[in-house]
């Protein structure tokens, strides 16, 4: 008998559909809300992850070096089509945007002065920061309900907010307390019945 814990099957998803899918998300989210449209087709058009995978993803895509929605990509790609996902992934992230805002710079450098583009600018910055804070309380909304969760919060929140502590000890501080904290335990009455 295999004790093995087994993995959930992953979606059968095409090289296609994850240019596509990224691609949707590129043009979908030019002016911000990046994250935000990662979530809505990745976890709940496209049904590629659950919501809880998408958020352990995005926070390791948070962590390491390198732009959060370059490492999604790589992270999504590589987990559902492995190599060949990470490029088709990217090539849909990378490849409208680039050529919108290399036309959309050419552009600027002639009209930057018109007031109606200044205007479109800073609406879209504002959109932007709605749709992202938006997201934060739709995917953080279980966790203000669970008391080890708000300790945390409460204390990445003064840490980095209020006392202006550099981010990376921070993290190194709170990320394996939290994780040692929250790792799932067998109770003892488990214990007795998974003995031999």
């Amino acid at each position: 008998m295999n004790n093995r814990s087994v993995e959930p099957s992953l979606p059968k998803v095409s090289l296609a559909d994850l240019v596509l899918g990224f691609s949707k998300i590129a043009v979908a989210s030019l002016g911000g809300g990046l994250s935000v449209w990662s979530r809505l087709v990745i976890v709940e058009q496209r049904r590629w992850m659950s919501d809880e995978e998408f958020l352990s993803g995005l926070t390791l895509c948070r962590v390491l070096p390198g732009a959060n929605q370059i490492n999604m990509a790589v992270y999504v790609g590589a987990r559902l089509r492995g190599f060949p996902g990470v490029l088709s992934a990217l090539l849909g992230l990378l490849f409208l945007p680039t050529c919108f805002i290399a036309t959309i710079g050419i552009a600027y450098t002639h009209y930057h002065e018109v007031p109606a583009l200044r205007s479109a600018l800073r609406g879209a910055t504002a959109a932007s920061v709605g749709m992202t804070l938006a997201m934060g309380f739709q995917i953080g909304a279980r966790y203000l309900t669970q008391k080890m969760a708000l300790v945390f919060i409460l204390a990445a929140f003064l840490a980095a907010g209020v006392l202006r502590w550099p981010l990376l000890p921070t993290l190194v501080v709170l990320m394996p307390l939290s994780i040692y904290l929250n790792w799932p335990r067998q109770s003892p009455a488990n214990k007795e019945d998974s003995a031999p």
